[in-house]
């Protein structure tokens, strides 16, 4: 957005005039988007023992499409017979990236650390690069493969725990695996988003949750008759209402609203601080420590992030993104 006018026209149309200066503050409203999504996997492993990870799936989407019923219905209704037309990419968008991923998360989170799980999926942008080339037969150059292996080196440095025998043996904790492939449908979600309905993105985001909650609810079934409930507790309530109010609700509000200012490539740059607020954030609250193969990890994931360069059109590579702001933006959610 260019222009006094109209910042001065989205200031106004803020949720409240004491939120006008936020909302005109983009970096802010980023980092504020980056705490509330790397919050996701700090609060998943926190919470491990009270909430089993697809209750907390499962109650963080159906609570999260109450929050956002009232801002999407008049588009939702407008848009209905696009997103029929569209249903078979619907269904996979839906299943990918509300259904899947954070299921898997809260599930690998049962057995692995947090800090594990966000510097894995620093990740990201280097697979949706590998997997653009396979799935849509993207051109790629031998610096965006080589950056893709230094990525992927990075990964497996971080899951192997720098133990170069325990690759070879197959001896990886479970919840790294999980995490692991949960990445993979990720970034698998991110590139079809490149053929999602022409529709307003509260429209794509709501009937998005609508079919992921569908997709759990079996799950969530089988976890009840298994007898895994949810424990009656002030942490349990707590966990709920983060996982469904700040990541999944305020979170897509202040991104869609950085894109809007800044533009989805410079959002989508910026995002990448999220597994360095997360790593701090598992370090500052649940006492996880940072070792050597930690940083070493992280290191090969940057390098390989700038050896293979970021295109114009920033990739979706959240942790909780669920659609971009506009159809029109390539941005992450």
């Amino acid at each position: 957005m260019n222009g006094g006018t109209g910042m001065e026209e989205s200031a106004r149309a803020a949720p409240g005039a004491g939120l006008a200066g936020l909302w005109a503050r983009p970096y802010l409203l980023l980092t504020l988007t980056a705490a509330c999504w790397a919050g996701n996997s700090i609060v998943g492993r926190a919470a491990r023992d009270f909430v089993p990870p697809i209750a907390l799936s499962f109650w963080r989407w159906a609570l999260a499409l109450l929050l956002l019923l009232p801002l999407a219905w008049p588009h939702l209704r407008r848009d209905w017979p696009v997103l029929r037309a569209h249903w078979p990419i619907m269904i996979l968008l839906g299943m990918l990236g509300i259904g899947s991923f954070n299921t898997l998360l809260y599930s690998g989170l049962q057995t692995t650390t947090a800090l594990n799980a966000m510097l894995m999926q620093s990740a990201q942008p280097a697979l949706i690069l590998l997997i653009g080339a396979l799935l849509m037969k993207e051109r790629t150059t031998a610096r965006q493969i080589a950056g893709v292996a230094v990525s992927l080196a990075g990964v497996l440095t971080i899951i192997s725990r720098g133990d170069v025998q325990a690759l070879l043996a197959l001896r990886l904790n479970g919840g790294d695996a999980i995490i692991g492939f949960a990445v993979v449908l990720w970034a698998v979600y991110s590139v079809l988003l490149r053929r999602r309905p022409p529709v307003h993105p509260l429209s794509l985001l709501a009937g998005s949750i609508l079919i992921g909650i569908v997709a759990i609810a079996p799950f969530y079934a089988g976890e009840l008759v298994q007898g895994r409930r949810i424990v009656v507790a002030r942490e349990s309530v707590l966990a709920i209402g983060y996982v469904a109010i700040f990541p999944s609700f305020l979170a897509y509000l202040f991104f869609n609203r950085g894109v809007e200012l800044i533009g989805s490539a410079a959002t989508g740059q910026y995002m990448n601080v999220m597994p360095l607020i997360g790593a701090g954030l598992a370090i500052a609250f649940l006492g996880e420590e940072l070792h050597l193969f930690h940083v070493a990890g992280l290191f090969l994931v940057i390098a390989g992030i700038f050896v293979a360069g970021r295109s114009m059109q920033a990739p979706v590579t959240a942790a909780d993104a669920v659609v971009p702001a506009r159809p029109s933006d390539g941005g992450r959610f």
